[in-house]
């Protein structure tokens, strides 16, 4: 493991008053705290069907350069690398975002490389997150932690989804019949993921999330499977926290304290043929 060892970050002034809107005030990325994982709603409010948002992919880039989410009626997954969001799409092609696209859920930082960790012959995700887990384990396992690893991928499975239609459905049900699944051998690019400490339960879910993105930028989405064979992969480690919370009026109808753990286990980890298995 290597450690950066000079300055942590160069913080800035945070515009917290007008982040927590989720409309108004946003922040220019001078202003805007590099030390702060930045959610956009709650995972909890995406597994219960709120695919709308007030929140746009222009605010989006104003709070962070690194990250991953969804867009306005779950069309496809975001990851958000270098500064640029990217839209992979159900039918597996990427493109950039529009700036005008709403987003009801996304977690984004500005990346600093705080820890490097060296990876030989991982055999699958568990095997991944398993050196992840080890290093959390040392560094701090109540911060945040985004991660970048750019590699050539022996094999990766990732997963987007065609977006649903109001009166949406949950977001287990819109992937049980939208979701799309894709596997690459061989493959050069970047996966971006995202570490919560289990005290999240609540708000998004503890553990591990990660999407996938190719150097030529045509295939991504996200990771269901992996391996690889070598690659460092870099961890920003995190201690702020902001969120901010949609002004839908639908939105605040909402019951976000319902226990959503079930569909959002189901969500980040299944397949649609395993998803069908449960009916």
């Amino acid at each position: 493991m290597m450690m950066k060892t000079n300055l942590k970050k160069e913080l800035a002034l945070a515009m917290v008053a007008g982040l927590l809107t989720g409309s108004v005030g946003y922040a220019s990325p001078a202003l805007v705290e590099r030390e702060s994982l930045n959610q956009v709603a709650l995972l909890q409010s995406l597994a219960q069907g709120y695919f709308g948002g007030t929140v746009t992919v222009k605010d989006m880039r104003s709070l962070g350069d690194t990250g991953i989410g969804t867009f306005e009626g779950l069309n496809g997954e975001m990851i958000m690398l270098d500064g640029t969001v990217y839209q992979a799409l159900g039918d597996g092609r990427v493109v950039v975002a529009d700036n005008k696209v709403a987003v009801p859920y996304a977690t984004v930082t500005y990346f600093d490389n705080d820890l490097s960790v060296p990876l030989k012959d991982v055999r699958d995700k568990a095997a991944f997150e398993a050196i992840l887990d080890e290093e959390v384990r040392k560094s701090g396992e109540n911060s945040f932690y985004m991660i970048k690893l750019h590699t050539v991928f022996s094999s990766v499975l990732f997963r987007s989804e065609y977006g649903s239609q109001k009166p949406y459905p949950t977001l287990v049900e819109a992937l049980k019949g939208k979701q799309t699944e894709f596997t690459a051998q061989n493959i050069k690019g970047t996966l971006v993921g995202l570490y919560c400490p289990n005290y999240m339960g609540g708000l998004n879910t503890p553990g591990w999330h990660f999407h996938f993105i190719s150097d030529d930028k045509k295939q991504g989405g996200h990771i269901l499977e992996l391996s690889l064979k070598e690659g460092t992969v870099e961890l920003d480690k995190t201690d702020k926290f902001t969120m901010i919370l949609h002004n839908d009026p639908q939105f605040h109808q909402m019951n976000l304290a319902k226990d959503m753990s079930k569909d959002i286990k189901s969500a980040e980890h299944d397949t649609q043929s395993d998803m069908n298995k449960e009916d």
